[in-house]
């Protein structure tokens, strides 16, 4: 076999990037980006690096391009042909291509947002909030809508789970990168200013390159906890009131004239220092730090954004005069603080606002400082109530209802707390010391823990109010005693006499039996006293959580997202029948197989009255950066997500979803019988679990230091029972074949059989459409020959063959039905998407396999080739960073 000649490669790649039909200034960013990496690379110092990178590069192309199987195994010949330390190399080199890549992408999606400016907030457009408020009048009147937009609510709650491949050092100099790339895309062409941003992008990337891409360590929990503080300090904290402003000044531009007519609909929650389901390394003292590291970083930034405006608030009491509140709140504030009272007072001669509001940011200060501050995030919100309402008394309007207002949105939003810190434990654990404590003697080192929860629980609210910690989801919920115990433990942890605390306990129903098994849980749960009665504390509010990952391992993607529909319309039934304020929480991963996909489509889909006004999902791994990592990308998301949980509860769309529910539901049975007998003569096959561990880079991601939670549950996978959902996901992921995602559609549709049916059914049936698109994208990432060459790597032809048919049926029936010549061609965007980075995935693909059949090839017993591993684990993170939904 022979390479292609210099001239056949510049035709290659010529043809290859003309193909590319990606708007021109992102080229230009794609081009700029790879020129400066690739200058990097000839000037790293290692001698023929950049060649063999190019090498590599141009024959995956050519084989992407061909469909002559002589191309792909010209280019398996390059990466075999590498030594072990120069396929290291040239594996970082494509990881950071990537993600190069993945930032001029994002800075497209910014330069969209900023484009359309103004569009998005049209009365017509339904995928933001004003729009879906507009669709909602015309529907169920205009009082009726604004009644359901007071009581919109949107909770995402950001988990450690560890499918974020990258480094925090590399995601920061990422985040420096994108800065200098809007410096360079605002500056003229051949400018001073262009050449100082190209040449600080030069030095960005060198030290991108430069950086280890693995960490040498696992993270901590108290590290996890911190990463995400990133989002929030970056991104969150300042985005949020942006949207609400937005949305405020769309529904009645005035200006920030008058009261906001824009809710504060935002609530995060976090489960990273809390979820000790499977993390040893998750302790009551870790969830303590994690509370007070919270805690601290949004004091923080309620003292500074009200120094800032209050320093801002020069009005003169002659032309703002104070009410008289505001006139006794500054006695009680300077009664407290009398030093800086003073100085503040001389510093703001006849500024009554302005010294209160700066007094105001003394005492935040104080709170977190652990002084005498403010007790909690209530009392601050009455302060910057008399605040506004004596502006607004005195004709200031402006400013009671602008920078005012937006504080008041963040306390409302974030509390003294920032992001609502959930426990969670397994309820076999429960029961187990729940045993132990009834049987009495000498207390066991796990009892003890798991009491010390509840203390650490009760003290963080006593600090910062029950809202910061008081949910407590109960994992492998299979019996309504199963939540019953937790208030047993509750009672133990604090003792006879002492008041437990304040506890809203979420059953968490993950398998099919699980699932089908929940509404008659939850009937018998909330006959338990004290569920009676926390019921009647909150209104009759309710939260229960579904989880997707661990019941589509149990039974294959398509009956449990079935089976999941079937549940929701259930509970949702039972509780609008029992007078009960239903919220779902949906336990979504970042990929397909994990309940991945677009959020605001995924909304749209559900049964009636099982969003209401409120949806709470989990936010994972790279999704946490990808979605808030951005300020304009976060209020975009924000908003779409809004907008379909508004219009999910409108007349128009549950009928659409009730109609399409009974016409299709033989259609329904049919494929949920398919696909789970096929899903099982799969799974359920004699030797499945150590094939599945020998053919992906299963046993192999558990090395990497990606979070600090196991991978497995036991010491080894004899059964699936045994992984956790995320490797299994991440392992299918890495060898090109994603069959979480999509494993048993084929049959399901192939049962129906009915291709006219079953395009009607994709035009009229939500949840079809969401699944079939969703699988479309899952299978434009897989690659038929890359996939075979890892299912190869088993001495299981007849496991290989069945993997195989599927992906053939699959990808036939999901053509046909979403029509066009291909895969995603009724999404032209995520086709570029995945068609722009698919060779390069290849070539790292390549690399991995290399790495994977050397260390499969070793003898028994022998300690694994370490050059071999870190080889494996560097392609790994970069096919993690090409693919980007992994987990």
């Amino acid at each position: 076999m022979q390479e292609p000649t210099s001239t056949e490669a510049v035709d290659v790649v010529g043809r290859y990037e003309a193909g590319q039909e990606m708007p021109e200034r992102m080229r230009t960013d794609v081009r700029v980006l790879g020129a400066l990496l690739g200058r990097v690379l000839a000037e790293s110092g290692s001698e023929g690096l950049f060649d063999d990178v190019e090498r590599l590069r141009i024959a995956t192309i050519a084989a992407y391009t061909d469909p002559d199987p002589a191309a792909f195994a010209r280019a398996a010949e390059v990466a075999e042909s590498f030594s072990v330390a120069r396929a290291d190399e040239v594996a970082r080199a494509f990881t950071a291509y990537f993600h190069l890549v993945n930032l001029a992408e994002e800075h497209q999606r910014v330069r969209v947002l900023r484009d359309r400016d103004g569009e998005a907030d049209r009365p017509d457009a339904t995928d933001t909030v004003v729009g879906a408020f507009a669709q909602l009048s015309a529907e169920i009147g205009a009082e009726a809508a604004a009644q359901r937009l007071a009581g919109l609510r949107f909770h995402p709650v950001f988990t450690a789970h560890p499918t974020e491949a990258r480094r925090r050092a590399v995601s920061t100099a990422i985040r420096r990168l994108s800065r200098l790339l809007d410096d360079y895309d605002a500056s003229l062409p051949q400018s001073a200013q262009s050449r100082q941003a190209e040449r600080r992008m030069l030095e960005e990337i060198d030290t991108l390159w430069r950086t280890a891409p693995l960490r040498a360590e696992k993270p901590s929990p108290v590290d996890e906890v911190r990463s995400i503080m990133a989002v929030f300090d970056d991104t969150l904290f300042t985005t949020v009131p942006r949207v609400y402003r937005r949305i405020d000044d769309a529904l009645a531009a005035a200006g920030g004239s008058r009261p906001p007519l824009a809710p504060s609909f935002v609530r995060v929650g976090t489960w990273v220092g809390g979820d000790r389901d499977g993390n040893p390394f998750v302790t009551a003292d870790v969830t303590r730090q994690a509370a007070g590291i919270a805690s601290q970083h949004v004091l923080l930034g309620l003292e500074h954004a009200a120094s800032r405006i209050g320093r801002a608030l020069t009005l003169d009491a002659a032309t703002t005069p104070p009410t008289p509140a505001l006139l006794a709140l500054w006695e009680a504030l300077a009664g407290a603080d009398p030093e800086a009272a003073a100085e503040i007072a001389d510093r703001s001669p006849d500024e009554p606002h302005r010294r209160v509001l700066l007094l105001i940011a003394r005492r935040i200060a104080a709170a977190r400082a652990g002084d005498a501050g403010y007790a909690d995030p209530d009392e601050l919100l009455a302060d910057l109530r008399v605040v506004q309402d004596s502006l607004a008394a005195a004709g200031a309007a402006r400013q009671a209802y602008g920078h005012v207002q937006e504080l008041i949105w963040q306390v409302e939003t974030y509390g003294f707390h920032l992001a609502e810190l959930e426990a969670r434990q397994h309820s076999a654990v429960h029961a187990k010391v729940l045993a132990e404590l009834d049987a009495g003697g000498e207390r066991s080192e796990l009892a003890e823990e798991v009491l010390s929860v509840f203390r650490t629980i009760a003290d963080i609210q006593s600090r910062l109010g029950p809202r910061a910690a008081g949910r407590y989801i109960v994992s492998f919920t299979q019996s309504a005693q199963d939540l019953a115990n937790v208030h047993r433990l509750a009672r133990y942890a604090v003792g006879a006499g002492a008041t437990p605390p304040v506890l809203d306990v979420i059953p968490l129903f993950e398998t099919f039996a699980d699932l089908q098994a929940a509404p008659g849980i939850l009937a018998e749960i909330v006959q338990h006293p004290e569920f009676a009665a926390r019921l009647d504390a909150t209104g009759r509010r309710l939260e229960v959580m579904l989880g997707y990952s661990d019941s589509s391992k149990d039974v294959g993607p398509v009956a449990a997202n079935l089976a999941l529909y079937e549940a929701q319309a259930l509970i949702a039934a039972w509780a609008d029948e029992n007078g009960i304020e239903l919220t779902l929480f949906h336990g979504r991963g970042g990929a397909l197989g994990r309940g991945g996909g677009p959020a605001n489509s995924a909304i749209l889909a559900q049964p009636p009255h099982s969003v209401d006004g409120r949806f709470k999902l989990t936010e994972q791994g790279e999704v946490i950066f990808a979605r808030y990592g951005d300020a304009d990308i976060a209020m975009r998301h924000i908003d779409q997500v809004g907008a379909a949980v508004l219009l999910a509860s409108a007349p128009s769309n549950e009928q659409r979803n009730r109609a399409a529910a009974q016409r299709f539901a033989e259609v329904a049975q049919t494929m949920e019988d398919a696909s789970k007998d096929r899903f099982y003569a799969l799974v359920q096959a004699p030797g499945f679990a150590p094939w599945f561990a020998t053919v992906t880079p299963m046993e192999e991601v558990g090395l990497l230091a990606l979070g600090s939670r196991p991978a497995r549950r036991g010491l080894s996978v004899e059964s699936l029972a045994d992984l956790r959902a995320i490797p299994w996901v991440f392992a299918w992921t890495q060898a090109r074949i994603n069959l979480a995602g999509w494993f048993g559609l084929g049959s399901a549709l192939e049962a129906v059989g009915d291709l006219a049916l079953l395009q009607e059914a994709y035009r009229q049936w939500p949840l079809l459409r969401a699944m079939v698109d969703n699988v479309a994208m899952s299978l434009a990432k897989t690659d038929d020959r890359i996939a075979r060459e890892y299912l190869a790597l088993g001495d299981r032809d007849d496991l290989a063959q069945l993997v195989l048919d599927e992906l053939a049926l699959t990808r036939s029936w999901v053509v046909r039905i979403a029509g066009g010549d291909g895969l995603l061609a009724n999404k032209p965007v995520l086709q570029r998407a995945v068609k722009l980075r698919s060779p390069y995935v290849d070539a790292l693909s390549l690399l991995q396999l290399r790495a994977l059949r050397g260390l499969r090839e070793a003898p028994a017993g022998a300690p694994a080739d370490p050059e071999l591993q870190r080889l494996l684990l560097l392609s790994v993170s970069g096919v993690a960073a090409g693919l980007q939904n992994t987990g």
